[in-house]
């Protein structure tokens, strides 16, 4: 596997949401929700309508067991994710099991594949040099996330590391490199 690197630039990624937006609400949809839940792409992929909508309104926190641990993480699903997921549901004909980012040729998900072919596409048509991949949206994630104050064990926690050391590595911060925090606490 290669390594791939996170989308640094916050006008790069408003670029790739204006290129998907134009594509399709699905596609938007599967790089907001990447980017701000840092969820892994085999989880994204799994979700069904129910999982984030309650019958009547977006729900405010996507619940996901881990298969091998067992335990049941809790993800915030922010105002960025529940405005565009609020626009897909509202022009999409569904049941509450189909896939959230369901195939158009079927009643399966999207492939692990297409989802990187959607990515992978905008992220060059924006003009990014980088390696980018599936992994570029949960390291996109974290690298914002640790950019604007949110502590690095609290990010170690999310991925399930072992050390800070390797959240840090996996999201791209070089600890010699000096960084201004952005706390903002927004009261």
């Amino acid at each position: 596997m290669e390594y791939v690197n996170p989308i640094r630039d916050i006008e790069s990624i408003n670029a790739i949401k204006n290129i998907l937006r134009k594509q399709s609400q699905r596609d938007l949809l599967l790089f907001v929700f990447g980017i701000n839940t840092g969820i892994r792409v085999s989880d994204l992929l799994s979700l069904k309508i129910i999982d984030v909508w309650d019958g009547e309104q977006n729900k405010e926190f996507l619940y996901l067991k881990d298969e091998k641990s067992g335990y049941t993480s809790a993800h915030y699903l922010s105002n960025a994710i529940r405005i565009e997921l609020e626009k897909y549901l509202r022009n999409l004909a569904f049941t509450e099991n189909d896939y959230l980012f369901k195939s158009k040729k079927n009643n399966q998900p999207i492939t692990r594949q297409q989802a990187y072919r959607i990515i992978h596409n905008a992220a060059e048509e924006v003009g990014i040099k980088e390696k980018i991949g599936m992994h570029t949206l949960r390291k996109t994630f974290g690298y914002h996330a640790y950019r604007k104050g949110i502590a690095i064990s609290i990010i170690k926690d999310i991925y399930h590391h072992t050390s800070p050391a390797e959240t840090l590595r996996y999201i791209g911060i070089d600890k010699h490199d000096q960084y201004i925090i952005k706390v903002d606490i927004n009261l």
